[in-house]
């Protein structure tokens, strides 16, 4: 936090230095993106990522869109245009903020974000496995969580920014190996679960695994984890995530 000095932000703790929330997921031998923070270039170095093959955006803001233009340096690896997908109100800002980006291939090389715009309303395949749109309230701008669910059976879902899950989203939500969900801090917000209320959702979803992001400064890690309850309906327990952060499902 710009301007903070509090025991977070001045931990020796690496998990306690947080960037923006995004995740790449490897589906056998394609990798998509979601989101394009605005520390996307740092993030993909760090990690040794050189490769997208597509994106999802979940929702249009700052924080999570603001490294679109870096897909530039992945479309001339990869000499093709980058897929992009998104919900429809989220796509017009997009392109409306990156309105240089353009379709055309042949100019992968001129330093210009080459996309293919996709509008991303009900579930696509990719690389063989199913990338399903799940709708999460946040506040005044919906967000669009991701399912993913590969031939073999295993299952995932990221749900970043929510402060609540429609009736009909948990049910495309239940039976998943890992959950990544939502949990901003200890004190109510108002477009963000709380550390309670993210536990109580996992709880009635049930997966495998879960795992808590988007945490604020508010959240030590160390102790943060520590402090999670035992929870018998989640069979290999709750964890907070942290950057780098590797997980096999």
């Amino acid at each position: 936090m710009i301007g903070c000095r509090c025991p977070v932000c001045t931990s020796d703790d690496p998990r306690n230095r947080r960037t923006r929330t995004s995740a790449a997921i490897h589906l056998g031998n394609a990798t998509l993106l979601v989101d394009t923070t605005p520390e996307l270039r740092l993030q993909a170095v760090a990690c040794g990522l050189d490769r997208v093959d597509a994106v999802v955006i979940t929702h249009a803001h700052s924080d999570h869109i603001m490294g679109l233009d870096d897909l530039r340096r992945f479309g001339e690896l990869a000499q093709k245009a980058i897929p992009v997908y998104a919900h429809p109100s989220a796509l017009a800002r997009l392109q409306r903020i990156f309105e240089y980006a353009i379709t055309d291939p042949g100019w992968l090389w001129f330093g210009i974000p080459v996309i293919e715009w996709h509008a991303w309303t009900e579930p696509v395949e990719m690389a063989g496995h199913r990338l399903t749109p799940i709708r999460l309230e946040h506040g005044n701008l919906p967000c669009t969580g991701l399912r993913v669910d590969a031939p073999d059976g295993g299952s995932l879902a990221w749900c970043p920014d929510c402060c609540g899950i429609p009736p009909d989203s948990r049910e495309r939500l239940r039976g998943l190996d890992v959950l990544f969900l939502d949990a901003l801090r200890h004190t109510a917000h108002p477009s963000h679960f709380t550390v309670e209320a993210s536990v109580a959702a996992i709880r009635d979803l049930a997966p495998r695994r879960a795992y808590l992001i988007h945490m604020a400064h508010d959240l030590d890690h160390a102790a943060t984890e520590a402090a999670l309850p035992a929870c018998p309906e989640v069979a290999d327990g709750i964890r907070l995530a942290y950057d780098g952060l590797v997980v096999e499902v």
